[in-house]
């Protein structure tokens, strides 16, 4: 599915953001469903009055536990600090719980860089956010081990975007 700003013109007046949102979810499952290795399987979540937009992928070898998630913002997420920290902190709680996590970041009319805000609550920092940060981007995210924690990080500008399906295989390996 080809990456358009539905929060300005021309798009704006022709389609509501609310309708993308909401389809992006089942897209990205029925995408997943002949990519995922055998054991695996993911579902949408589509919660607009709680403003979620996701998608979970489960290993059902290790009792359905969420092993990837893909996070699409809402203009609500940015809106106001306590909801950009709501959304970060539920970023935050899937990487420490070992699920890697890809967050797609659409929303142009709030200039909030929601994986910069998560970056500030793990401690590292990322280059691509200097000096101006993206208002379009995707980032997968994981935590792995090797001798310490260490979060691993794979930012992609609008032009080198993969599929957001690609993206989610690519986080939970």
């Amino acid at each position: 599915m080809p990456l358009r700003d539905h929060f300005r013109p021309p798009l704006d007046d022709l389609r509501h953001w609310e309708g993308f949102h909401a389809t992006w979810p089942v897209m990205i499952v029925a995408l997943l469903r002949h990519k995922l290795p055998r054991h695996y399987f993911a579902e949408p979540r589509v919660r607009s009055a709680e403003d979620v937009y996701e998608v979970l992928v489960y290993d059902e070898k290790r009792h359905c536990r969420v092993v990837a998630a893909v996070e699409i913002v809402s203009p609500a997420n940015k809106d106001r600090p306590e909801h950009r920290q709501a959304f970060v902190s539920k970023c935050l709680g899937l990487l420490r719980e070992l699920a890697s996590v890809v967050l797609v970041d659409v929303v142009t009319t709030r200039t909030q860089n929601l994986y910069g805000e998560l970056l500030n609550l793990l401690g590292p920092s990322d280059p691509s956010l200097k000096p101006e940060p993206p208002l379009l981007y995707a980032v997968a995210c994981r935590t792995t081990k090797k001798e310490d924690w260490l979060l691993e990080t794979w930012v992609r500008p609008p032009h080198a975007w993969p599929s957001v399906a690609d993206a989610a295989l690519v986080a939970r390996r």
